[in-house]
């Protein structure tokens, strides 16, 4: 690519804020294929010059959380920042991508949609003089990146399996009829790694746990009817384990639905507010769900890709994945669980 004009390029970045500004706050993402923008406030000298981009897929809660931390981490930094959001679409990924290095941002910081194609197209950022820090996703074949964040999704469901392991010991005399929801047909490693971890916990302690039902339900909808129609089949199901949100959701409202409260009880992965209240709820099904820290994963993400820029040493980091811990939220905890929300909600500007 031509090497554009450092005054040109002020004049595109300004042009791209003032037109964006309407879009809304640092924290909102309305438009998922354009770039909304957030000035820093009180930006130090020497970093007033530098522009990075933190980019999301869809709107849900942790994806959310995500982009607060890349902002956060950015405005403490003193460093503009631009947001995007793909939209679980990956022409729209690539063309933001593309956007981006046109702009001649600095640095991206993502959660990319493709372990292939994705990477091929920020390889390409990389090779533009663009930085590149990986969010929420292993980091096997991007040795270009200044590094990467995620979780470990076998330990998120060995976290669960933990607290599950513990309740059949004291609550179901070491015996349990288990049905799972998993997304194998979605992201198959990922699905399998969370309910491998899982099941290995549970059968560490109590190897007469019986598998009765393992079907995909990932979307809460389904869930619903994918549990009720398992609960009709198989009566003696007394614990669920879901390997994500919509699937935890699901399952402890199709448990309810049934009149199986107090008789079924559901473990889960993944924390939302929805999840926090049913962990609250009177009704006693949801019992346990780990969930993952994206805001923290968005931030130390943001945090590394600036260190990368002002030059500072990040060859221990380069081209690797660091995990951040999931968080377990139990019903036996309630402390904890209160610790969490009013944390969620700080974050959220709640």
């Amino acid at each position: 690519m031509k090497q554009v004009k450092k005054g040109v390029v002020f004049a595109l970045i300004a042009a791209v804020t003032l037109s964006l500004a309407a879009c809304g706050n640092s924290k909102s993402n309305s438009e998922p294929n354009k770039p909304s923008s957030s000035a820093a406030s009180n930006a130090p000298n020497n970093n007033s010059n530098l522009v990075v981009a933190g980019v999301v897929f869809q709107e849900d809660q942790f994806m959310k959380l995500l982009s607060l931390g890349y902002q956060d981490a950015a405005k403490a930094a003193g460093v503009k920042i631009l947001t995007g959001n793909t939209a679980n679409d990956q022409a729209k990924e690539a063309e933001l991508i593309n956007t981006y290095v046109s702009q001649k941002v600095n640095g991206i910081a993502i959660s990319p949609l493709n372990e292939e194609s994705s990477i091929a197209v920020l390889k390409k950022a990389d090779e533009a003089g663009v930085k590149v820090a990986i969010t929420n996703t292993a980091l096997t074949n991007a040795p270009f990146a200044v590094g990467g964040y995620t979780s470990d999704n076998k330990n998120i469901g060995q976290t669960t399996g933990k607290e599950a392991a513990q309740y059949i010991q004291e609550k179901l005399g070491g015996k349990a009829k288990i049905a799972i929801l998993q997304f194998k047909s979605l992201l198959p490693e990922q699905s399998a790694d969370r309910v491998n971890g899982f099941l290995e916990e549970v059968k560490k302690v109590n190897p007469d746990v019986e598998i009765v039902a393992d079907q995909d339900a990932w979307i809460q909808d389904k869930a619903v009817a994918v549990t009720g129609d398992i609960l009709t089949a198989h009566p003696e199901v007394n614990l669920i384990y879901s390997a994500n949100e919509g699937g935890t959701i699901g399952a402890t409202m199709a448990a309810k639905n049934a009149g199986k409260a107090g008789k079924v009880v559901v473990f889960g992965t993944d924390a939302s507010d929805q999840l926090v209240s049913m962990l609250k709820d009177g009704d006693n099904v949801l019992q346990a769900i780990t969930g993952q820290d994206p805001y923290d994963i968005g931030y130390k993400a943001m945090e590394l890709l600036i260190k990368g820029l002002k030059g500072e040493d990040i060859s221990a980091s380069k081209g690797k994945t660091i995990i951040v811990d999931g968080i377990l939220l139990s019903r036996s905890n309630p402390d904890g669980i209160a610790k969490f929300e009013a944390d969620l909600k700080a974050k959220m500007g709640k």
